[in-house]
């Protein structure tokens, strides 16, 4: 008798939610399409890091409608055509949202694919949310409603380097504009130029040159030299930066780099004091956000072994935004519809340690605050096992660090 009235106990309570109208949500599945093997994994790594962490904190206060997150992980090898082919394997497995951010040009390539997808299969719409590729395109002719873009562009770092630097008197008059010859390279020149005015300063050379590609940086440093610059402004990342910086050491060359991946893992180690006095715009400094990113720093670093740099922050704040978006969205016969998500993105705020963080829904971009620091020894938290660190000297908030919608972005919305 006790297994029997068991057994009722248990059918009327898997009945209740039935009678009430109420269905069970299917297991949500987040595909994270991402660089995580070969020689570029380093970052690719950094991005799974921050998307477990993020998806953990969000499953730990009761996932999305009593149902855990999955994150899926598909190694798209670095490049556009493994991440295509990885984004039909997440879809054929089930995944609804879509997550990557190395690599700009995989970014518009997942982009497309999921506008082309959402096109040849309506009421089965997937989303994408791009963590870290930062080209303009992306949010330009690229837009579209599905696609999500919690990075910030190189309009938006040149613009805080400007406003941060000029009333100390650290930019100068003469700025010569280096960069990597590919979208980000030609986005990171243009807005240089863009910015000339508000800066005060007049762009006296420039080059794009090849990616990760270059050992010997002397004869840009010679044209640098030439040039008369008080400032290099750059958009170089990894051993582009690197070695741009230590060419300049060598030579004897007095300027300041402007940056705005200085911050990557490893660079002020391999620089050495070199980099002394130079200047990073990013989207976090735990330093800048006071208690509150103190607590994330060591939250993170209690879980995931490291403090939270370079893209990882803004990765935790994209995938935490998706988790506020999912508090608004109901299931709807047990499953998550994309489109009503992608319409809660629109309308979602985040509260980080550096201030408020919403989305543009008119191109889907974030606005976020953002911080310029300066490499000293005087900085609270110090990096690469040096002495030095990042010290935060101008914080925007995200009304402030934003610029104007691209012209180019035309979004056609569902019904």
């Amino acid at each position: 008798m006790s297994g029997l009235r068991t057994s009722l106990h248990l059918a009327t309570c898997i009945a209740l939610p039935l009678l009430a109208g109420e269905a069970w949500p299917a297991p949500l599945k987040i595909a994270l399409v991402e660089t995580l093997s070969g020689p570029q994994a380093s970052t690719g790594l950094m991005f799974r890091s921050a998307a477990r962490y993020a998806i953990e904190q969000i499953n730990s206060s009761g996932g999305w409608s009593g149902e855990q997150l999955t994150l899926v992980e598909y190694d798209n090898q670095g490049g556009p055509a493994g991440a295509s082919d990885k984004l039909k394997s997440a879809i054929t497995d089930g995944s609804q949202i879509v997550l990557q951010g190395a690599s700009s040009a995989v970014s518009g390539q997942l982009t497309e694919d999921v506008r082309k997808f959402n096109l040849r299969s309506p009421g089965k719409e997937i989303i994408f949310l791009n963590l870290g590729g930062e080209a303009m395109e992306l949010t330009g002719g690229k837009c579209n409603f599905y696609s999500f873009k919690f990075a910030s562009n190189a309009q938006i770092r040149v613009k805080a380097l400007v406003k941060a630097m000029k009333p100390l008197n650290a930019l100068g008059t003469h700025v010569y504009s280096i960069n990597q010859d590919y979208s980000w390279g030609d986005d990171m020149e243009k807005a240089i130029d863009q910015y000339a005015t508000l800066g005060g300063y007049e762009v006296v050379g420039k080059t794009l040159h090849e990616v990760n590609k270059i050992q010997d940086f002397s004869p840009y440093v010679t044209k640098i030299v030439a040039s008369k610059a008080d400032t290099v402004i750059t958009g170089n990342w990894s051993g582009d930066l690197l070695l741009l910086m230590k060419s300049s050491k060598a030579s004897g060359l007095k300027v300041r780099f402007a940056t705005v991946f200085l911050d990557q893992p490893g660079n002020l180690g391999n620089a050495g004091e070199v980099a002394l006095g130079d200047y990073v715009a990013h989207p976090f400094n735990a330093e800048a956000g006071g208690a509150a990113g103190e607590r994330l720093a060591s939250d993170f670093k209690a879980r995931e072994g490291h403090m939270p740099v370079f893209i990882e922050p803004q990765a935790v704040f994209g995938v935490e935004f998706l988790g506020e978006a999912l508090k608004t969205v109901k299931p709807q016969d047990g499953k998550l519809n994309t489109t009503a998500l992608a319409k809660a993105l629109e309308k979602t705020t985040l509260e980080t340690p550096l201030g408020e963080m919403t989305m543009r829904a008119a191109d889907h971009q974030v606005l976020l605050p953002m911080v310029v620091s300066i490499v000293s020894k005087n900085a609270k938290y110090k990096v690469d096992g040096t002495d030095m660190g990042f010290q935060p000297i101008r914080t925007f908030t995200a009304t402030e660090a934003a610029t104007s919608t691209q012209a180019s972005c035309k979004m056609p919305r569902p019904d």
